[in-house]
């Protein structure tokens, strides 16, 4: 079975505690999300491999150093909403390569449809993280490992900001090598499939939309 992580971290519970309130307007949701991502970003790669490097300090001192060991990363948002992950994500590892997989609801079976599709050619080499604020129902989360899968990734690590019991026990289920990462477990969903107490929808707060 999978691991779920929750982040604890004092920064990253203060920020979501603004993010949640309805007062806090698409500028300052937006800056928060990327704050709170690369804070995730921080936590989430705590286990890259490391490598010893020989070096010349700029006192002229031959050291041996260590640098992460030639691990290939990628980003991939699931859109809309993944889109405001990205940024946060690349202020810490700006050589990561940045995919994209856009996933909607259909209304009346509530599955995932497929609309977009771009991954970087070499996606199957890499560690993926696969960014979206909420996981709610498990079902566009479990489209869009379904299809990395397909690609042939072999790593993949979900980040998530809030997300719901439903969708974590989705996950597990349909995906049980898959961590997935978060900053709060809430409590339920809603009868419309929303995150109670949540945020509302990330898509529509991060660019005004609602």
């Amino acid at each position: 079975m999978s691991k779920v992580v929750v982040f604890d971290h004092p920064l990253i519970q203060h920020k979501l505690t603004v993010l949640r309130k309805e007062e806090t307007g698409s500028k300052e949701f937006r800056e928060l999300v990327t704050e709170i991502s690369t804070l995730m970003a921080y936590e989430v790669t705590r286990d890259l491999e490391l490598e010893d490097e020989v070096i010349k300090t700029a006192m002229g001192e031959t050291i041996k150093s260590k640098v992460i060991s030639g691990k290939k990363l990628g980003i991939i948002p699931i859109l809309r909403a993944g889109l405001g992950m990205v940024d946060g994500f690349l202020n810490l590892v700006p050589n990561a390569k940045v995919g994209h997989i856009g996933l909607y609801r259909d209304p009346e079976t509530l599955e995932s449809v497929e609309y977009y599709n771009k991954l970087p050619r070499d996606v199957s080499e890499r560690t993926l993280y696969l960014v979206d604020p909420m996981l709610a129902t498990g079902v566009s989360l479990v489209a869009a490992i379904d299809i990395l899968k397909k690609a042939g990734c072999k790593n993949i690590k979900c980040v998530n900001i809030i997300a719901a019991p439903e969708g974590l026990k989705k996950v597990q289920e349909q995906h049980p090598d898959v961590d997935i990462y978060a900053a709060s477990i809430d409590d339920h969903l809603n009868d419309h499939a929303y995150i109670i107490p949540g945020l509302g929808d990330a898509g529509d707060r991060l660019f005004g939309t609602k």
